[in-house]
């Protein structure tokens, strides 16, 4: 998996496989059901990772790291925005630190690239921070992902992390954050859910983030509305569009080109 369909990365990398659920974000997520797809489809990476309840496909919590995938990047020469671990979450607790730390070699040794990690974990990613000895990596950016105010401390303490460009997702955004302290936060990204257990989103919430990334200069992509418009309406999230005030946002952190 390396291309993406994605709006705001270049390419996928997944050097682990599988997860647990976290938080309400993690409800629907769309990996759950990936991996079922990849296992059917005989990914051995993907066997025996998620379970069905309720008609869904849902993690077991079991994590593998994948030494063979590590090199990946290596042979990509053209410079990339890529997302690491897009199927999984780099930080959670079943990673080891060594593995997390070949994962740092490797985006050290291959500064063309820029790496978007996003964690829903983001005291654990401290945890390695503070750990690691090889300074602060340019072309690593840190994220992570907030999906209403129940989990807004998460910002603080991604705000804690020494880091060249840390970032936000709003996605999916399904409830209010209310007036939210970016400041330190170079980049957010906003996206209601889709597929067909989505919840809506409403346009007051992506207010909130707008109006805090003009307060502290962050800059703002709106990835999409998802399954429900801006009207309220469910409808497919290609016909609802990534329309927001009348445009389209695709900013990105200050220095780095869009697609």
């Amino acid at each position: 998996m390396s291309e993406t369909a994605i709006e705001w990365t270049d390419a996928t990398w997944n050097p682990v496989a599988g997860c647990s659920i976290m938080s309400a974000g993690c409800t629907n997520c769309y990996a759950m059901q990936m991996a079922y797809r990849l296992e059917r489809m005989g990914v051995s990476k993907y066997d025996d990772l998620t379970r069905k309840s309720g008609g869904r496909s849902v993690w077991k919590g079991i994590v593998r790291e994948d030494y063979e995938a590590l090199s990946i990047p290596k042979s990509w020469k053209k410079p990339r925005k890529i997302f690491v671990n897009s199927m999984s979450d780099l930080f959670h607790p079943e990673v080891s630190m060594d593995f997390i730390g070949s994962v740092w070699s490797v985006m050290a040794e291959t500064p063309h690239h820029h790496y978007q990690i996003l964690t829903k974990r983001p005291d654990r990613m401290a945890e390695f921070a503070k750990a690691w000895q090889g300074g602060i990596l340019d072309n690593v950016w840190l994220g992570t992902s907030v999906e209403d105010v129940n989990v807004i401390g998460r910002i603080d303490e991604l705000r804690s992390i020494p880091a060249k460009i840390r970032f936000i997702s709003f996605e999916p955004l399904i409830g209010p954050v209310g007036p939210v302290d970016l400041s330190g936060i170079d980049w957010a990204i906003v996206g209601g859910e889709s597929g067909p257990r989505a919840r809506p989103i409403k346009e007051e919430w992506i207010d909130e983030v707008h109006s805090a990334c003009e307060t502290y200069g962050t800059a703002f992509f709106f990835k999409q509305w998802g399954a429900w418009g801006k009207d309220n309406k469910r409808r497919s999230k290609k016909q609802n569009g990534r329309t927001y005030r009348g445009r389209t946002w695709d900013q990105m952190p200050t220095g780095v080109e869009a697609h």
